[in-house]
């Protein structure tokens, strides 16, 4: 290569990587956080993680808007549906019914207890549980009424077994032990 051509490689190049700055002068790194700018509702970072499945970073962005807003219904039916949302569903239990007890009309917050409350074997309340989102809602979800149905299903089917003979009985020994011992 000559030393005119490798000139003007150098310079076309040059011009190609200014072009490609925008004019923002802010050399080849990441921008800074804005400290004039406006910050984004946590809340609403919150429903979108919970929406892409991150409920990890979910409940962070949940936590961050409770030191802003405190604890509103919206930010617990967030907390209790991400942590729902991992499995844990006796901090999700609790953190709904806070939130129930906060907002009585909100049928997402019945639906997500009657979620918990069906998880945890507790079919017949969790039967009355959507059965108020149901009617909160009118109607209009097919997921509270697949919920409802579910749960209804379950109610019917929950057969009681036919009392068995034992063959065991409980014999008492001295003032407060006792001994199971086998019919002959």
């Amino acid at each position: 290569m000559t030393p005119i051509r490798g000139t003007l490689a150098f310079i076309v190049t040059a011009f190609a990587l200014a072009a490609c700055s925008g004019g923002a002068g802010n050399g080849p790194f990441a921008p800074g956080v804005a400290k004039n700018g406006a910050a984004v509702d946590a809340a609403l970072v919150g429903h979108r993680l919970m929406r892409a499945g991150e409920y990890e970073l979910a409940i962070q962005s949940f936590s961050r808007a409770a030191l802003n807003d405190g604890l509103t219904s919206e930010i617990l039916l967030g907390l209790g549906s991400a942590y729902l949302g991992l499995g844990r569903v006796g901090q999700a239990e609790q953190l709904l019914r806070d939130a129930v007890a906060k907002d009585e009309t909100s049928p997402e917050a019945w639906n997500n207890l009657g979620v918990t409350l069906m998880e945890q074997g507790e079919t017949a309340e969790a039967e009355q549980v959507f059965r108020r989102a149901y009617a909160l809602d009118n109607g209009e979800s097919d997921s509270i009424r697949d919920n409802l149905r579910l749960a209804l299903a379950k109610q019917e089917n929950s057969v009681y077994a036919e009392a068995e003979e034992q063959d065991y009985k409980l014999v008492r020994r001295g003032s407060s032990d006792y001994l199971i011992r086998s019919i002959p």
